[in-house]
Order: structure tokens, then sequence, then C-alpha cells
């Protein structure tokens, strides 16, 4: 019987120990979401210039297609 009560209460304390660490645990607050990506710039200039270049490409093929029709 001498045992049983032992046992019961070592059992009693790791249940205790257990308690104390995971409890808080279930009450901790969720970590903030993390913050949306920030542009810095260099994608928005690039944009620009790939722009630019079509339009610098495309007034080039304009105006030499009508040097062609031109020189005929």
């Amino acid at each position: 019987m001498a045992v049983s009560r032992v046992s019961i209460r070592v059992v009693a304390a790791i249940a205790a120990i257990l308690f104390t660490i995971v409890l808080p645990a279930a009450q901790a607050q969720f970590l903030a979401p993390a913050p949306a990506p920030v542009s810095d710039g260099t994608s928005l200039d690039q944009g620009i210039a790939y722009v630019l270049m079509l339009v610098a490409l495309v007034l080039t093929y304009l105006i030499h297609m009508g040097d062609a029709s031109s020189s005929l």
C-alpha cells in the first residue's frame, strides 16, 4: 500500500510539472504575420527600361519602314 501512495505522488508531481510547462504554451500568442514584400524600386526601374526599349524598337522599325518605302 505504501508503494502505491508513493507512485501516486510521483505521478501527481510529474503531472503537475507537465501542466506548468504545457499550460502557458497553450495561452501563448501567435507570431505576427510576416510583412508584405516591399519593392526596392529596382523592379519598377527594370519595367520602365523594358517599356522604353520596346518603344525605341517600335520607333526604329517604323522609321526604317518609312525609309525603305521612300527609296523604292
